[in-house]
């Protein structure tokens, strides 16, 4: 139990640090659009992402990958938090396990009278396990708020009809307030909103996974879209199995099954998550500012003018 605590605090430690590496980022997002502005000699504030190859300036954010090819740090994102989120959760289930809240999946069934069903939910119910849970969720929701958000902005100048890009990051900004709820309102304490985050969380997840799926297959960036359109299509399916799979199951009151497609499922959408890296491995993301005007623009039309200047800038 002493080497779970302190793996616990070295995890959290380290999730910490990431997640302060992007604060100051997305505070600086967030104030871009309320100001941004047209002339050269006003000050402005929106973000800009940038393909790596051709851009002399990008070299002090770029790493050089097993290829030769030099690729944006910017790629780390998604890998560490499909990485630090699916560690959270297990250190959740394994401590749930030690203090005999749960019964460990590798159980063929569950007795009746016996300790509770492994889910996702009741691992993280009761502390010190709720406690470790909520602040993975907290972590995971801010993450995906930045993912959706630069996922946006990547994707927004190559789009023709904006609404599938739109429909995406809704998608994914739905399913981070529904991790919210799952990490603060346990399901012993409060079920119906702990409900209502897990569909917002999975439902949300899995429409996002398909519309990110054929957004990658329809702009093919950078001649990719194959290689990773179907990797992600074989994921949004196994991600929509598990789900019908799980209500199935949930249905006919076979938990120990329903729990572990439940893990599955967690563990698919993070990967799917994760294989945003892909993308942004060709492109680096900044704030850029300068002098400020009376004349103003929209965040829409900042956006637009920047992608006029450079067609991968927005």
């Amino acid at each position: 139990m002493h080497f779970l605590s302190c793996l616990v605090v070295m995890i959290l430690f380290l999730g910490k640090g990431v997640v302060l590496n992007f604060c100051l980022f997305v505070l600086e997002a967030i104030l871009a659009m309320f100001s941004s502005v047209n002339s050269p000699s006003s000050r402005r504030c929106t973000i800009s992402g940038r393909q790596e190859e051709g851009d002399p300036s990008a070299a002090a954010c770029r790493d050089k990958g097993m290829d030769g090819k030099k690729y944006s740090m910017w790629m780390f994102l998604p890998l560490v938090f499909a990485v630090f989120t699916s560690a959270g959760l297990w250190i959740v289930y394994f401590i749930a396990v030690e203090d005999n809240k749960i019964i460990p999946l590798n159980v063929p069934d569950r007795t009746p009278g016996s300790k509770r069903p492994p889910y996702i939910s009741i691992a993280g119910d009761a502390p010190p396990a709720s406690c470790v849970f909520s602040q993975v969720m907290n972590m995971a929701a801010f993450l995906v708020l930045v993912l959706a958000i630069l996922r946006f902005i990547q994707l927004k100048p190559k789009v023709l009809n904006p609404w599938l890009n739109v429909s995406s990051l809704v998608a994914l900004c739905s399913a981070s307030f529904g991790m919210t709820l799952l990490g603060n309102f346990q399901i012993s304490s409060d079920e119906e909103i702990h409900l209502v985050g897990t569909a917002l969380t999975f439902g949300f997840g899995t429409l996002a996974c398909w519309i990110q799926s054929a957004l990658t297959l329809k702009i093919n960036l950078k001649n990719e879209g194959r290689k990773v359109g179907i990797p992600r299509i074989a994921l949004s399916a196994s991600i929509t199995l598990c789900m019908v799979l799980y209500f199935i199951l949930m249905a006919q009151g076979i938990h120990m099954h329903a729990s572990r497609i439940q893990w599955g499922l967690a563990m698919c959408l993070l990967c799917f998550y994760g294989t945003f890296a892909a993308e942004f491995r060709h492109y680096r993301f900044e704030i850029i500012c300068s002098e400020y005007q009376e004349n103003f623009l929209s965040f829409s039309e900042s956006l637009s003018e920047a992608s006029e200047y450079q067609t991968d800038q927005v």
